[in-house]
């Protein structure tokens, strides 16, 4: 039978809402279903879509999405709670007690932070620290380890090349990552004229993706905001491509790629 919805406001509410969800009376079958890994996708998913509701500047949406991640947030947090692990509270103090270890300089007695990249340099040191601290009594750890792995590729590579720059493996300039992209490319058209296995082409088109990727946190670019841009730019030019064929009663399908060119072209010189 159903229930009234829990009353009062803010984070309390949320959480008696997941209560009831995961209830065994009364509670819904597919949210008493689902575990860690289940939801895990999930909460990928809404942690993207708020990302695109910062890069549209679209505040409503911003607002529903951040929502809906907290609700990830929640939810993972009751099931927690339910196998004895931790509960919500648990996960807000852990993060309220890591943010004031991680800034010192606010809530310390450390030294002033004259900058924001200044900040970034000493917080990484206390992250290296609190790495430290975790792996005493075991093997001595690597300058690459605690990357997570299921991090998307793009962003995991600019993050394993800050960890190697930090030992002084790095370019101090962007010229010969330029040449190392043109190196690469090289050797991926050597493979591809050469009729290399896909395993192989796979291999250096890799590589030219990690140099690519090491030229834009060279140039403190965000790699993947500079993908995204580019990629919205496409879709923009072609969606105009084929409101220029439908206007003339046509679609893309079957026009040969001289004419798709000159599509192409045209919405682009009316982009200027």
């Amino acid at each position: 039978m159903p229930v009234p919805p829990p009353s009062g406001k803010g984070i309390d509410r949320l959480i008696a809402i997941m209560a009831q969800l995961r209830s065994q009376e009364g509670g819904c079958p597919w949210d008493l279903e689902q575990n860690f890994a289940t939801i895990a996708p999930y909460t990928i998913e809404e942690a993207y879509e708020v990302a695109d509701a910062i890069e549209k500047h679209d505040m409503p949406s911003l607002k529903d999405e951040l929502g809906d991640l907290l609700f990830q947030v929640v939810f993972h947090g009751r099931m927690a709670e339910e196998a004895g692990l931790f509960g919500f509270s648990d996960i807000a103090d852990a993060s309220s007690e890591k943010m004031i270890r991680r800034h010192p300089h606010v809530f310390g007695n450390a030294t002033h932070v004259a900058s924001a990249s200044d900040q970034v340099v000493n917080w990484e040191a206390l992250k290296a620290a609190e790495r430290e601290a975790h792996g005493k009594g075991r093997e001595r750890t690597s300058a690459l380890d605690g990357v997570t792995a299921g991090l998307p590729a793009l962003t995991r590579a600019i993050k394993i090349q800050n960890r190697a720059a930090r030992v002084g493996f790095d370019w101090a300039e962007p010229a010969p990552i330029l040449d190392k992209i043109e190196e690469e490319i090289g050797e991926l058209r050597a493979e591809l004229d050469s009729g290399a296995s896909l395993d192989r082409v796979e291999d250096e088109l890799g590589d030219l993706f990690f140099a690519l990727a090491n030229l834009a946190r060279r140039l403190d670019l965000d790699a993947e905001a500079a993908l995204r841009r580019a990629t919205a730019k496409f879709e923009r030019r072609f969606r105009g491509m084929e409101a220029i064929a439908a206007a003339a009663g046509e679609t893309l399908d079957g026009q040969p790629l001289e004419a798709l060119d000159a599509l192409w072209d045209r919405v682009k010189a009316e982009e200027r």
